[in-house]
Order: structure tokens, then sequence, then C-alpha cells
């Protein structure tokens, strides 16, 4: 049963809640956020768009939807929440991240202070007050001295401009709004297109081609997939132990560049020797996980030729697995596609996604050759060479597309500050913060896990507990000055902005079509979406901002 069945907040429509500090968004942010401030003697809620708490991990329930990171790292590192909880599997699923924050509402007792099943749509600052007025889409009305958005890097999907995809009479959903409950899909024996070989792509059709009687999957360029070496826990013998190793693990993840036990090798490629070389690559290979890409050599990232000669050995590793010659040059050609040189794609990881994508009843469609024409009531019509064509006949369309992120979990709600414009406005033409926290204009407005901050280069939790705190010691600091208002500065956010894009020009990934860079989404600046820097270099920067009186804010 979900919290919100049981618990939670409720507000007749036009009821007005007064509150010091409102947090939208309920994943792992938000969660440490409600928790800790509530801890301090805040008067604090919290709005959830979806039914329970777990942000994306409440919201994607498509088939084999699972987390990338390996355990004990992706969860919160408060004693209380792991001492009574064990895990199935290294890389939980769905369903098991579900249970756990329902364990993590039981022993902190959450959801009486979240209203569930309510989206934020806009939000108003009133100078005379230094108060913000929220609007929900339930007809409940905040104010609040702080507005805090936990709404994840990846909470605006981007669905593609395809002619006539509103005319299809089966289920067509974004892995991120598949139907839940009653209007959940039955894939068994039916045809389905998978649009999209990102991550989600590349999940949904290890699950799904060995059930459905048809799978036709469409692919822009391949996915440099790294295994996931999956394995199930023993609950008695090897948790147990590592649970004693927890407290040390939990502050490492601090200490490393993205949140994990290890970082980069601090050697270059080519200071070593081409058998020392192979010999590391053998190991993380075996390692599996993001250890081929967070565990390599430091120049990865920064060097064509290391990146070529990495993207090769993945290549030879892949084409072991390739039965199918004809799909050699669309899963794992020679040379690295266009636009993904190795490293500069968040990799997917897989557990037998080469295998399924050679069943008999799966058809692969390279869309650089084969593109979508338009989608009919029954079907998806491609390109086939020479004026001919050819419909694909579907039951159901799963959209693979991605999301618009960093920016676009926030330029979504209807946000404006001190100048009446919005933060869309703001940001049409760059996206500029302070220390990916604030933004100049929208005075104690405080986002984590956003753009410009590590998100998607770091932990989730391990970037919330980092962020968290330092919002609570920054209310705190406000509260013992006796002031009520804190705002970015114009000249903060562009030293933030170039500081961010510096970081990422040093690196290949400008060279790529990465949503990193915001190249998935049409239209959009290309510009660094994230810190790069790794969180020690971050935790740093955001310290020193508090330590030398909040430089690049004002304070009132």
């Amino acid at each position: 049963m979900s919290p919100a069945a049981t618990n939670g907040v409720h507000h007749e429509n036009g009821e007005i809640e007064d509150l010091e500090v409102l947090v939208v968004g309920m994943g792992f942010g938000g969660i440490y956020l409600l928790y800790n401030l509530r801890k301090k003697g805040y008067k604090v809620r919290a709005v959830e768009a979806g039914g329970g708490l777990g942000g994306i991990w409440w919201w994607n329930s498509y088939p084999g939807a699972r987390v990338d990171t390996s355990l004990p790292f992706y969860e919160l590192s408060d004693e209380a929440l792991w001492k009574d909880w064990t895990w199935k599997e290294r890389f939980p699923a769905q369903e098991e991240l579900q249970q756990y924050f329902q364990h993590v509402d039981k022993v902190w007792n959450l959801s009486k202070d979240v209203q569930y099943n309510t989206t934020v749509t806009g939000a108003r600052f009133d100078q005379e007050q230094n108060k913000w007025t929220v609007q929900t889409d339930v007809g409940t009305t905040f104010k609040c001295r702080y507005l805090v958005l936990a709404t994840g890097f990846a909470a605006k999907e981007v669905i593609p401009d395809i002619k006539g995809l509103e005319t299809f009479k089966g289920p067509a959903f974004h892995t991120a709004k598949m139907p839940k409950g009653k209007g959940a899909i039955d894939f068994q024996g039916r045809r389905v297109a998978v649009i999209g070989t990102g991550a989600s792509g590349v999940q949904v059709i290890q699950e799904l081609g060995p059930i459905v009687q048809q799978l036709t999957v469409f692919q822009r360029t391949p996915n440099l997939a790294l295994p996931m070496r999956q394995r199930k826990l023993n609950e008695e013998g090897e948790q147990a132990r590592g649970k004693r190793d927890y407290k040390y693990l939990f502050e490492l993840r601090k200490r490393t560049t993205a949140g994990w036990d290890y970082s980069y090798n601090p050697k270059k490629t080519f200071e070593v020797t081409p058998e020392e070389r192979n010999a590391l690559w053998e190991e993380l290979w075996e390692k599996g996980g993001f250890n081929p890409w967070l565990g390599n050599f430091s120049d990865l990232m920064s060097n064509r030729e290391a990146s070529d000669l990495m993207y090769a050995f993945w290549r030879d590793k892949v084409r072991q697995r390739i039965t199918r010659p004809e799909l050699i040059d669309d899963l794992c050609p020679d040379t690295a596609p266009s636009g993904s040189p190795f490293g500069t794609k968040r990799p997917s990881l897989e557990q037998r996604f080469y295998e399924v994508i050679q069943q008999p009843n799966v058809e692969l469609v390279n869309l650089n050759k084969r593109p979508i024409l338009e989608v009919t009531p029954t079907g998806i019509v491609i390109a086939e060479g020479n004026n001919a064509t050819k419909e694909c006949s579907l039951d159901i369309i799963v959209l693979a597309t991605g999301f618009d992120a960093g920016s676009g979990s926030l330029t979504k709600i209807d946000i404006h500050g001190t100048t009446g414009q919005s933060l869309k406005e703001k940001w049409t033409k760059g996206t500029r913060t302070h220390l990916g926290i604030a933004t100049a204009g929208f005075p104690n407005l405080l986002f984590l896990y956003g753009p410009q901050s590590p998100g998607a280069f770091a932990i989730g939790p391990a970037s919330a507990e980092i962020q968290g705190d330092w919002i609570i010691s920054c209310l705190e600091d406000l509260k013992k000055l006796g002031k009520t208002r804190i705002e970015a500065l114009t000249v903060a956010e562009e030293r933030w902005a170039k500081l961010t894009n510096d970081l990422m020009n040093m690196t290949l990934i400008p060279t790529s079509s990465s949503w990193y860079i915001g190249a998935n989404v049409p239209g959009k600046v290309r510009e660094a979406t994230n810190y790069i820097g790794g969180l020690p270099a971050y935790t740093k920067a955001i310290y020193d901002c508090s330590d030398n009186g909040y430089e690049g804010f004002v304070l009132n």
C-alpha cells in the first residue's frame, strides 16, 4: 500500500498553509531535507507528484527498471536506516527500491508531513514579505519563507516530435510514465516497439525480448554498454560482514570523485606499457559496473587517442558475444560512432542486452539508415531506401527517449522572481546558477541535484546529503544572523557558469551528442548541465562560500 493511502498532508482547495520551508520532491534529496529540517525544528512540509516516496523510483515502473549504482552506495547513510535493512541484489530493481523507501518512511516517519499526488505548477516571490506563494494542481496553496526544489535532474521527459504519434490506437508511453495499477500494461505475446537504446531502453529490451511476440528496436546511436555483473546478496553472511564497514564507506563516498569507493586511476593511458594497460582494463571489465569508466586512466575523457583505444577494447569484448554478423556495424562498429567518444556519455549497464537484441523475434532498426516517417493507428512506418517504405505492425510503443536533464526539472514549473521574469525565460539563453544551488533574481529559492551541481556525475544519495547539509547549515546561519533572505549575485553565477563550462571543455564531452550538454533537446543551449569537478572539489567550493560570509550571495 502506498504511504499516501494512509498518511500524508491533505488540504481543502483554497486553503493556504504558511511554512518556513516547503520542499518539492521526495526522492533522496527531498527525503533528507524534510527529515533533517524537521529535526532542527523548522515548520516544514513537502509535496510530491507521485503517490509515494522515492522520486524517480516511484515513477520508473517499466519492465527491468533497476539502479546502476551498486550497494551500499545507493542508500542514505543514517545507521537507523541501514542497520535493520538488507538488500537482495547488488543492483536493486525498482520494486526493491520501493520497499526500501517504505522502510525509510517507517523509520523516519515522513509521510505525515508529505502531500502526495500533488504537482507544483507555479511560484511567485513577494518582496515585501520575503516569501514565496506556491500553487499546486490540486488547488492547495503554500506560503513559505524558503522554497527548496528537490525535483531531481531527470524529471521532465523528452517526447520526440514524430508525425502521427498521437493517432496510435494502442498504449504509447514514455518509460517514466508507464501506466500503473489497473492501467498496467501486459506485454506477454504482444508486438512492441522500443524507441531509444539509452539506459531505460536497454533495460526494457532485456526484459521484453524473451516474452513478446515481436520486438522492434529503433536505435540512432549504439549504446556503449558495460557489464553490470549483477548478483544476489547473502543476507546473513555477506551483508552482515559488509555493514561493519558502512560508516567508513559512507565517509569515503564523500571523498571520491563520483561517490563510489574508487576514483580515476591517477596514471594516464600512455604512461604505462600496453601490457599494464590491458591488465587494468581486464580487471575493470571483470569488476563490471562503472569501473571501466570511472576507475579508468585519468585521461580517458580528455585524450581522444586514449578514448579510441578504450573503445577498441570495448568493441572487441562485445563482438565476442555477437553471433549475427549483420548486426556488428549497428551494435559495435569498427570505430566509435560520431558524437560518441568512449566515456563522453553515461554508459548503460547491461546483463543480457546483446543476447536479447540478437533473438529471432527482435528487429534492430538503425534510424540513420531507416528513419521513422510516421506513426499510424496500427504501427510505425519507416523508410527502406529507393523510396520504399515499410510499416511495422504494433500493439504497444515504448518511448525510451530520455529527459531534459538538469534545468528541465525546474523550468517546467512556472517560477517568477523579483523581476517578474520566469526562471524558464531567464535560462533560455543559458543556465546560470551560483554553486548549482541558487540563481540571481530568485531569492530564497534553493535547489539540489539540479543544473551545474555534481548531479549526473555523482551518486544521488551522496549529492543529496552533501548539498542538503549545506542548505540546512545555510538556513541555520541566516537564523543566527537575524536574516530572512538570501539571493545569489549575477556576477557569482556568471563565474560559476564559466567554471562549470571550462571544466567540461577540458574533456571530450562537448564533442559528443550527449544530454550532458543538452544535445538531446531540440533548441536547447549546448552547455555543461553538470559540475564535473568531482564531489571533493564541489564540497570545498560550497563551504568556502559559506566560510567567507556567503560570498556571491546577498543576505538581508
